[in-house]
């Protein structure tokens, strides 16, 4: 039946309704209007209760139609806290020691890519949320201090806590069911408010000419709504204890203090049922937010069940059919993942993989964000200060998105990244092809390129730079189509995506390569403190940096742009002369990047066996900046291997190369094996011939280096002992190995390039790794670990790699989880897990981000890949 679902001529039907709600709106950049770009002090947690949202809606579990018009979302409240749980209780960017952290235990348990089921759980504590207690440990704590969490104090202590579960199973596209469970935890009895909320995102304040929709009370169990293009629906509501209405806007009395009265503002429900404030709510039950009311009382290791029901008709026995259709929807979800899931796994790990993929689905958001109209100001809103005209992002007037994306995680980055974006999509594409593609296609779209071709960062700053890999998702997506779905492949898909990455690449070329010598000065590129000072800013004491990563990403892009023209060729040969034209880009690249001579020193260190960043400057000569990080690494990324039958289709292309190997041998030598056929006939185009991919290996399969129990690190080990300091301009700088979270303040210190164990960067070696073995094959074998006198063929050294990420999720003999740390909390009766944006590099503990699937679901991929890995 999802299958079903799921064909073109029905799926955007099915997905009119979905997990559209951020975890969080407070603190982006979309809600900020202040003067000088302070996020997270212009909206706040604190505030979020009485602030209607220009941009988008928030809720715990919540969803949305598509175009964020009607939200759902229940709320909580025990009794006790001082406000209603409406929304994920977190730390701003100011307050945490490493950044923004939500500080709740939450999970995304089940969810099915049209979305007629889904699933999640909540816990929330019986006494009173220690708000104040996080925020004050955490301001104690250094840098070099752990994360104080929710699980840190007595919140969940001798079980004082509900589990509460939300479901929804849909009848139709816009028929949708909804189950709250709400488990006590406790021995004793305990009281629970629930309190399901329907309410419009507010569309009208900042244009009067536009409608004001309207919710209203028309029985005991049901409110209906009015809006003038989605039309009417109705909630339906099993045996509610009362219902309430306010409107969603914003509470100017209590944000700046005025004296308005006769307003039913956004927080009215919650000062009605926390501090019985009758004034708040609005007497004629009618208004733009509204809230059933269940009162319950929930005996000591008891459950109750509430039942509602969305849908775009009246119903006059709503819930005679609904536990029929919850059940059917439960089945269909599990037949969807038996299918897709490899049979060869154990059970442990198929739940792993189906929380990966179901994570993955829950992380899609509405994203507003019209650049143009946010930086001159609302017509009926206080004009924004002038300095926003040229502020942030205000190069980006073009931007205009009003779509339903994949983001990383949508509490602590409720907003898409444009690398992240292409690891999810390769992530999604084991469970949701379409969409994957849909959002490929997206990305490249008018109203996101920038008219000169850039690609748009992320949000806090558009014109900063990722790594160029949204050629590789789009190969990747295409081929994994293919492959799992048994299909032809979607060469439109491939072909629209390839004509975008034409004008990109003109950019990157024009923009990036400064000086015209192939050297490729990226800057950020998305490993935020992997340099030794801040790559994305000026260099200290003047100069410029040649990046070895920024390179070997425009080799790995141009290769990847070579095997889709010749995949397109299959179609059209028109592009087989450009199949041609960015293979001589690769090794022009190349030479620039291996083989500088008289024009200085190489990025490749031959004492070390290492690629390093070079630095330049006028007043001394270049020198390496000698830190063995990921950034030497990516040159291994830039890998490809091409069929003989391929060849032989383009002989155009066959003799051209041909042509550069007898004629230009200063370019091919040192990356070509175009003459020498491997396994199968293959060709081989990398920028590491035998001998460079050796020491590479060595170094990523040495325990005392890159290679950690749980994966490859980020940095080296050795800069434990030995730390790389550089000094220029009268100042020091210096890195050193940190397995855990960040120590210092670059980028705010939210992120960790210099230990952890990073799933998208280790995805790209077991790529890599497989693809040189379909060249070399059995031929190519080579000592795992380093040291170990032990020698394996490359698909073998993935597969045992692939094992190691793996152990991160799997329980030790001792039941214990390795991305758990030393919390016992986690190990919950559901065998639920969370996925982390990071990993420690000695313990295997989840850090960051705890919902970043995000490009962690590939850990989903690389089990299905490699099952039964290691035992």
């Amino acid at each position: 039946m999802e299958k079903q679902r799921l064909q073109p001529e029905q799926v955007d039907q099915w997905r009119t309704w979905g997990p559209y709600l951020s975890d969080r709106q407070w603190g982006t950049v979309r809600e900020d209007y202040s003067e000088d770009g302070n996020v997270w002090e212009y909206t706040t947690y604190d505030k979020a209760r009485s602030y209607a949202y220009r941009w988008g809606e928030e809720g715990i579990g919540g969803i949305s139609d598509k175009h964020q018009i009607l939200c759902f979302a229940p709320a909580f409240w025990n009794g006790k806290d001082p406000v209603l749980k409406e929304r994920l209780f977190g730390l701003s960017g100011n307050q945490g020691i490493h950044g923004e952290d939500v500080k709740e235990v939450y999970y995304y348990a089940e969810n099915l890519p049209s979305h007629a089921y889904m699933k999640m759980l909540y816990q929330y504590p019986q006494n009173e949320f220690p708000y104040e207690q996080l925020v004050d440990e955490n301001s104690k704590r250094t840098k070099k201090d752990t994360e104080f969490e929710i699980t840190d104090t007595d919140a969940f202590a001798n079980n004082n806590y509900f589990d509460i579960f939300v479901e929804y199973a849909k009848a139709g596209p816009e028929d949708i069911l909804i189950q709250i469970t709400v488990i006590n935890r406790s021995e004793e009895k305990k009281e629970f408010h629930l309190l399901p909320q329907l309410w419009f995102r507010n569309t009208w304040s900042w244009d009067h000419a536009r409608e004001i929709p309207q919710i209203k009370k028309i029985s005991d169990w049901c409110l209906v709504t009015s809006h003038h293009e989605l039309g009417s629906y109705y909630l339906y509501s099993d045996r509610p204890t009362a219902s309430y209405f306010c409107d969603n806007e914003t509470n100017i009395n209590r944000l700046y203090n005025s004296r308005t009265y006769g307003h039913y503002f956004k927080d009215g429900i919650n000062e009605f049922v926390i501090q019985g404030n009758e004034q708040a709510i609005n007497p004629e039950l009618k208004g733009t937010k509204s809230a059933f009311h269940y009162l319950l009382e929930i005996e000591g290791r008891g459950k109750t069940t509430v039942r509602l029901r969305l849908k775009n008709q009246e119903e006059e026995k709503p819930f005679d059919d609904f536990e029929n259709i919850f059940s059917q929807r439960v089945q269909e979800s599990d037949e969807f993942y038996s299918e897709i899931i490899n049979p060869n796994l154990n059970n442990d790990e198929k739940s792993i993989v189906k929380q990966a993929f179901s994570g993955l689905l829950w992380n899609k958001q509405f994203y507003y964000y019209n650049v143009s109209q946010w930086l001159k100001g609302d017509p009926n809103m206080p004009k924004p200060p002038a300095s926003r005209l040229n502020g942030r992002n205000s190069r980006w007037t073009h931007m205009n998105a009003k779509d339903v994306l994949s983001v990383p995680d949508k509490w602590e980055f409720p907003w898409f990244a444009m690398w992240d974006s292409a690891f999810q999509c390769v992530a999604l594409a084991s469970v949701d092809p379409g969409f994957s593609k849909k959002m490929l296609r997206l990305l490249v779209k008018e109203w996101y390129i920038h008219p000169n071709g850039q690609f748009p960062a992320f949000e806090f700053d558009f014109s900063q730079l990722n790594p160029p890999i949204h050629s590789w998702a789009a190969w990747k997506v295409f081929k994994m189509e293919q492959k799992n779905f048994n299909t032809e492949g979607d060469y439109e898909f491939l072909e629209e995506v390839f004509h975008k990455l034409l004008i990109n690449f003109t950019w990157w070329v024009n923009r990036e390569d400064v000086q015209s010598k192939n050297l490729f000065e990226g800057g950020f590129l998305g490993l935020d403190n992997i340099g030794v000072f801040d790559r994305s800013g000026e260099v200290p004491g003047g100069g410029t940096i040649e990046q070895s990563d920024a390179t070997a990403w425009m080799a790995m892009y141009v290769l990847n742009m070579v095997r889709i023209s010749l995949e397109l060729t299959k179609k059209n040969n028109v592009y087989e002369d450009l199949a041609v034209k960015f293979m001589e880009h690769f090794l022009i690249i190349s030479k620039a990047m291996n083989q500088m001579g008289e024009n200085g020193i190489d990025l490749w260190n031959e004492e070390d066996q290492f690629y390093y960043d070079i630095i330049r400057s006028d007043d001394q000569d270049p020198e390496w900046l000698k830190v063995r990080s990921m950034v030497g690494l990516v040159p291994l990324f830039a890998v490809e291997v091409i069929e003989s039958e391929m060849v032989a289709q383009n002989p155009d292309f066959a003799e051209r190369l041909n042509w550069f190997l007898s004629n230009r041998e200063d370019l091919t030598r040192l990356v070509s094996r175009w003459n020498d056929l491997g396994e199968g006939k293959r060709r081989l185009f990398s920028l590491l011939r035998g001998h460079r991919l050796t020491k590479i290996l060595t170094r990523i399969l040495d325990e005392t280096e890159f290679m950690s129990s749980y994966g490859v690190r980020s940095l080296s080990k050795h800069h434990k002992e030995h730390p790389f300091v550089f000094k220029k301009g009268g100042k020091e700088f210096s890195i050193h190995y940190q397995p855990g979270e960040s120590e210092d303040e670059m980028f705010g210190g939210n992120s960790n390039w210099r230990g952890p164990i990073w799933f998208p960067l280790n995805y790209m070696i077991l790529e890599s790794l497989e693809e040189f073995d379909n060249y070399y094959g059995n031929s190519f074998k080579v000592e795992y670990p380093a040291g170990s006198q032990n020698y394996y063929t490359l698909k073998d050294i993935a597969e045992l790699l692939a094992s190691r990420l793996q152990k991160i999720f799997q329980k030790d003999n001792k039941g214990q989880r390795p991305c758990w740390g030393n919390q016992k909390f986690f190990d919950n009766p559901y065998n639920l897990v969370q996925f982390h944006e990071y990993y420690h590099g000695e313990t295997g503990k989840g850090l960051g981000a705890s919902h970043q699937t995000g490009w962690t679901a590939l850990v989903g991929t690389i089990f299905q890949k490699y099952p039964g890995s290691g035992k």
